[in-house]
């Protein structure tokens, strides 16, 4: 399986605002992620599930 590649690109897609919650080491991770590529947090997090989605086992 390909690893994960974060596009820096801003992509204007409709959204839909809902809360989570995640652990704060993963929080720790994905932010240091967002600020190292300067995109936002909710973008990588966008980009994460689209790869998991895309990559899970049927």
């Amino acid at each position: 399986m390909e690893k994960l590649q974060i596009d820096n690109h801003k992509k204007g897609i409709d959204t839909i605002t809902r809360t989570i919650r995640i652990n704060g080491h993963t929080f720790d991770r994905i932010t240091e992620i967002a600020e190292k590529n300067n995109i936002s947090f909710n973008n990588v997090i966008n980009q994460i599930i689209e790869y998991g989605l895309n990559n899970m086992e049927e």
